[in-house]
């Protein structure tokens, strides 16, 4: 919403604000409650001191300020009422900005993980970026973060993305909020922006290296530093700052060059008054603990509520002096001096602690082990300490919050003190009907009855991973049934019902193989096989490759980082970028309708590893249109997967669903969608609920045959008459049936004759003769490697 300025005009006309009133008013008043303007209680209301216009206006005005003249208090009170009716429009509109700067509405769907999208038809378009993220377009606002500035720059424009904190002038300059800089003149004189006020202050220098190892400081620089970056024997690596002690987290060092410099800064004078600041336990100074948003007054400095003319001098506290200059509040506070006493040996002494005479010892008690005066030792990977005249000093790493992309995960690595965002690991998978989801985010449908190749180490040639498909009996439809893995002179082979074969001979789980790194490759093979909770099994490598198979059609592949641009298969090549992935053996990129060009160039050994003479690649598989919306339903209701359709878009798995169904042997093919997504939605970390009863998908469900039956009368499928279109029961409900099955079967069969003299004729003009009559090779063609 906007407020009117009209509206305001009047509210401020209300207070018939005239320079000369105020000038009337303020004479009755001591220099005192001059130099110290009204409480403002949570904004400032006015912009310029509001002149009357008019004749009759300027009369009335002139009669108003000889009336209140004399009771200046009822002037007060009226204007802050009036403050108060424009602080509450102030914050409605600040709340209104605030809906407006961010995205509503649908998500929206996009097909090409990862990449970024551009968006159109939005206002302020340019301030977002947007990125294809687990199917959904996700949008992302960079902005700095405003959670803990207390006056918010009220001025707004079009081309201005973000809200920001007011900034300062000083000496005709503009910082903005958080600007840091230093004197040039006097390089340790320093001063920092907050929020239109600025704390000067001289940095004190602190160095725990010998002299001989101290370097003046340079030109336009203030404390010496220290040859090589280590602090109580801890290595500080290049742009890495450290807090010198915990009992001081404002003594900081930092590392640039090989060269460690440390100092100690007060803290920035706050807007906020003391009872709106925290201070959490790690840092150094507080912070104010909500954001407000304060009218300009021109001219003027707003400080803890409270609104002083220019050159006003005021003190917030005994140990700060403020001057207001140009609309900005500049502070001086001086940098209390670095101790070397433990904080128990600390007493006030005006406005800074000093060191009470303490016994000075040369050894130090930590943990139960002495340590000698000048000995230090660490405390783990961010803390090391150092002992000092029989006291302790600790330092401690300081992390810098850090944001990943979506394909990062944030991870401590070994013996290092800071998270990194390191990449996760490539993930492709296999379900139904066979449905894969590539490393890259690829979505594609392929239903060949072949042996192929999966996925393989193209240039390390470290494994290769194959798929045999089996048709189930079917005419069009196909899914996965052993999974093998080669690697290293190692052949294990996954099949149905979690048999396990490793180089031919049936092993028990679990399974482990560590051989010694004396085979002829010199590498061990480390392979470990496991059962795992959900009824599946994990197959796990020291090369960080996995696989995970359910013993029926779910297959997943995860292989580290480090094989990224190195792999190929149906499973792409894993390089960030799902658009190519359709990319053939020769090298050539296929087009979504030539997936069948492009699975089949992966084909591996011969023909005797097809459980089809010849694939149906034209006739797609149809069936009623009803019978997908009712077995497919539960994928489109939130509350079944944990709402996690906010965070993974089902569409793909819906029309995975869909296709299964048509051509199903078991009767619960739609199981299989279901558990694909649920297992993406674990992944993702999103908590789901017990889905497989509510669906009636129990695990193991395809070592049964199910009917319509197991699915009717649950309300996530919805209405049954979907299958049977409204149908009544009884026996001429059953004749019906039966006359209606007759009639689908002579269609079928006449389906079936125009989808052979199709195919023939797409034969004819498109498929080459090596995929249609292969003969059998001498021997069965090498693996790819």
């Amino acid at each position: 919403m906007q407020i009117s300025v009209n509206l305001r005009q009047q509210i401020a006309k209300m207070c018939c604000k005239s320079n000369a009133m105020w000038k009337s008013l303020t004479s009755s008043s001591d220099q005192q409650q001059q130099q110290q303007q009204q409480p403002v209680t949570t904004t400032t209301t006015t912009t310029q001191s509001t002149q009357c216009h008019g004749q009759s206006q300027r009369h009335k005005c002139s009669n108003n300020n000889n009336n209140y003249k004399s009771q200046p208090h009822i002037l007060v009170r009226i204007c802050t009422l009036v403050f108060m009716v424009m602080i509450a429009l102030n914050q409605l509109e600040t709340a209104a900005a605030g809906f407006r700067e961010g995205l509503s509405g649908i998500m929206e769907s996009c097909a090409n993980e990862g990449e970024e999208v551009q968006i159109k038809g939005i206002q302020n378009a340019k301030c977002f970026k947007c990125t294809c993220q687990n199917g959904f377009v996700n949008c992302d606002k960079s902005c700095p973060s405003i959670d803990d500035c207390y006056l918010l720059d009220s001025k707004s424009s079009n081309d201005t993305c973000c809200r920001k904190c007011k900034g300062c002038i000083y000496r005709g300059v503009p910082y903005a909020s958080g600007a840091e800089w230093s004197d040039p003149d006097e390089p340790c004189k320093t001063y920092k922006c907050i929020a239109s006020v600025v704390t000067e202050t001289t940095q004190k220098c602190y160095s725990q290296c010998d002299d001989n190892q101290l370097t003046a400081p340079r030109p336009g620089e203030c404390c010496p530093t220290c040859q090589g970056c280590k602090i109580n024997g801890q290595t500080v690596a290049e742009g890495q700052e450290v807090v010198a002690s915990i009992d001081d987290r404002c003594l900081v060092c930092q590392c640039s060059g090989n060269k460690l410099s440390c100092a100690k800064k007060t803290c920035p004078i706050l807007q906020c008054p003391k009872t709106k600041q925290k201070q959490l336990p790690n840092e150094c100074c507080p912070r104010c603990t909500e954001q407000r948003e304060f009218v300009a007054v021109k001219g003027k400095c707003i400080f803890n509520n409270k609104l002083y003319y220019d050159k006003t001098q005021f003190t917030p506290d005994r140990c700060t002096n403020c001057t207001c200059l140009n609309g900005t509040s500049i502070c001086q506070r001086a940098t209390c001096p670095i101790l070397e006493c433990a904080p128990e040996f600390q007493e006030e002494d005006g406005c800074c602690p000093r060191c009470i005479v303490a016994e000075v010892r040369s050894e130090c008690t930590a943990q139960g082990v002495t340590y000698m005066n000048n000995e230090t030792w660490n405390m783990g990977p961010c803390r090391s300490c150092r002992c000092i005249g029989g006291n302790i000093r600790c330092s401690e790493m300081r992390c810098q919050p850090v944001k990943c992309r979506p394909n990062e995960e944030l991870k401590v690595p070994a013996d290092e003190c800071c998270p990194k965002c390191l990449e996760t690991a490539g993930t492709c998978t296999v379900f139904g009907d066979p449905h894969f989801k590539t490393f890259d985010g690829k979505f594609f449908s392929f239903q060949g009855s072949c042996k192929y190749l999966l996925a393989a180490d193209c240039y390390g040639h470290n494994f290769s991973i194959r798929l045999t498909n089996d048709g189930r009996g079917t005419r069009r439809s196909s899914w996965p049934k052993t999974v093998t893995l080669k690697l290293r002179g190692l052949r294990i082979n996954l099949g149905q019902k979690l048999r396990v074969k490793v180089n031919g001979t049936r092993v028990t789980l679990p399974y482990a193989d560590h051989s010694s790194s004396s085979s002829e490759n010199g590498h061990g093979h480390n392979v470990s096989i496991e059962r795992l909770a959900e009824g599946g099994i994990m197959l796990r490598t020291e090369l960080g490759l996995s696989i995970e198979w359910d013993g029926n059609n779910f297959l997943q592949v995860s292989v580290p980082a480090q094989y990224k641009r190195h792999l190929c298969g149906l499973c792409g090549n894993y390089n960030g970028s799902g658009r190519d992935d359709l990319t053939g053996r020769d090298g050539h990129s296929h087009s979504d309708d030539e997936v069948w060009h492009f699975a089949n160039s992966w084909k591996v050994g011969g023909p005797k590893s097809c459980s089809r003479l010849r694939d149906n690649i034209v006739a797609q598989p149809t069936c009623n249109k009803r019978k997908p919306n009712f077995y497919c339903r539960p994928l489109r209701i939130s509350e079944v997967f944990g709402n996690c359709d906010s965070r993974l878009n089902p569409t793909n798995y819906i029309d995975s669903c869909r296709m299964d169904v048509c051509e199903c042997p078991t009767g619960s093919c739609h199981c299989d969608s279901f558990a694909a997504y649920a297992h993406e939605c674990r992944r993702l970390g999103v908590q789901l609920p017990d889905w497989r009863t509510a669906t009636n998908c129990p695990l193991g469900s395809w070592r049964r045959n199910a009917t319509d039956a197991n699915y009717r009368g649950n309300s996530f499928y919805g209405d049954p008459s979907l299958l049977t279109g409204g149908a009544g029961a009884g026996g001429a409900y059953k004749a019906r049936r039966r006359k209606q099955q007759q009639h689908r079967l002579q269609q079928q069969q006449r389906r079936r004759q125009q989808d052979e003299l199709q195919e023939n004729e797409y034969i004819k003009k498109h498929v080459p003769n090596k995929f249609l009559r292969p003969r059998a090779p001498a021997r069965t063609p090498p693996p790819i490697h």
